[in-house]
């Protein structure tokens, strides 16, 4: 018989180690499911968690058995067909004879799929994995006014609210046990004395000398208890000092064509792409501010609601919408303390002279200004000029500039990992 003993540690926690352990082993289920999730639900459910699915016969766990060999015997009640040596002849015919009223199959095997839950935090680690923001950077320039307290040791001064009190009885301790250590000595060495004559204590003389010695003792005590119990020398204090701390601001420009061209279909897969962008901001920043800017031939500022679901169109101008935020960054979102990116959604359509005029502005305003500017267009159509105008832009500044062409909804999760697929640089800083 054989024994397996695990003299491993049960540890607190080890149901979630098992957990991420599994999560690793299946990664490329998973992976697969959130994929698919991503390009088929609503908006609203986009970032809760996941039902994976493995088939059964992919899930390979590890088993122990036991080879042939040994002496093993088997009694069987009542026989009195069979001797030993005896083979016993497979029964003839096909499947049972069962009272069910359905007809069964002598074909096939079938195997129950393993499902199981994942969480929101799960569902968008793996949305998100090996995934990273261009050019992250955290400001830290004079001109922010943003701090952090930082412990910076143990001093002598200080306020009553930064008293540390266990330092502060460390020391009143050690002082005391220092001052009395002398009296402490001759307390000790009269009581031992005391102790020895009590035992001996027959003449005046000796009797004489344990009075004394009890006043002796009466003394030392007291001169020990006359040691202040807490000094103002022995008083310690936390000591703070303020560190200017990184910006962790980003703001998020979503720029959206509605034009007449633009339909709601077309703007559904730009809301879950922006939502996408948005969701992953989040988890690399502590403030995200978002900023709607909606344009047919002038630009406005608006909100969510207003921004997917107005029906207010007309002609397209790009430009107003860059020079707006643009003024939206100047007034607002200085560059020194704003980490800000921008994307932007249209089907390409443009006046044709004002494809020429949003390329200069990108290239001599927007491109300096952002961490990251992503063109998106929603299009099963030739490019426009637009288009065009944007790949000169892309060519003098890869690092700050992308653009992508969407087809479909199922194009966006390939799309924007595209976009923000983590650069070797950016994997070794």
């Amino acid at each position: 018989m054989s024994y397996i003993i695990d003299r491993r540690l049960n540890g607190k926690h080890k149901s979630s180690v098992n957990r991420q352990r599994f999560l690793r082993r299946y990664r490329e289920h998973i992976r697969k499911a959130v994929e698919e999730a991503v390009n088929q639900r609503s908006i609203q459910d986009l970032d809760r968690g996941e039902q994976i699915t493995i088939p059964k016969r992919d899930i390979h766990e590890p088993n122990f058995g036991h080879g042939s060999g040994g002496k093993g015997s088997i009694v069987h009640p009542g026989n009195k067909e069979f001797a030993t040596g005896d083979r016993i002849p497979k029964p003839e015919g096909g499947g049972g004879q069962g009272a069910g009223q359905g007809n069964a199959s002598n074909q096939g095997e079938g195997e129950d799929d393993f499902v199981f839950q994942i969480s929101q935090e799960e569902f968008l680690d793996f949305v998100f994995e090996d995934l990273a923001l261009p050019n992250l950077v955290r400001k830290d320039l004079k001109e922010i006014k943003e701090f952090s307290i930082k412990h910076a040791g143990i001093v002598s001064e200080g306020t009553p609210s930064k008293l540390n009190i266990v330092r502060s009885m460390r020391n009143a301790y050690a002082r005391r046990m220092v001052m009395s250590s002398g009296s402490r000595k001759k307390l000790a060495e009269a009581e031992a004395e005391r102790e020895a004559l009590l035992k001996l204590a027959e003449t005046p003389e000796e009797k004489a000398k344990i009075a004394w010695l009890d006043e002796q003792i009466e003394l030392f005590r007291q001169k020990i208890e006359r040691t202040p119990f807490l000094d103002t020398y022995d008083l310690r204090y936390n000591h703070h000092v303020k560190e200017p701390r990184p910006s962790s601001k980003a703001v998020m420009f979503c720029i959206m064509d509605v034009s007449g061209s633009m339909t709601q279909e077309t703007k559904n897969v730009a809301k879950r792409f922006f939502i996408l962008l948005y969701l992953f901001l989040n988890r690399n920043y502590e403030k995200i501010d978002v900023v709607f800017i909606r344009h047919h031939t002038s630009a406005k500022e608006v909100t969510e609601e207003e921004f997917f679901y107005s029906r207010e169109t007309g002609g397209t101008i790009v430009s107003s919408a860059l020079k707006l935020m643009e003024k939206i960054v100047k007034d607002r979102y200085s560059p020194e303390q704003w980490n800000i990116y921008a994307a932007q959604a249209s089907d390409g359509d443009n006046w044709d002279d004002d494809s020429r005029i949003c390329r200069q502005l990108m290239e001599e305003e927007i491109v300096d200004l952002v961490q990251y500017f992503t063109y998106i267009e929603i299009t099963p159509r030739e490019h426009q000029s637009l288009w065009h105008a944007y790949e000169q832009v892309q060519t003098n500044h890869p690092k700050n500039f992308a653009m992508r062409h969407i087809v479909e909804v199922g194009d966006i999760y390939p799309v924007f990992r595209d976009l923000f697929q983590r650069r070797q640089h950016e994997s070794n800083r």
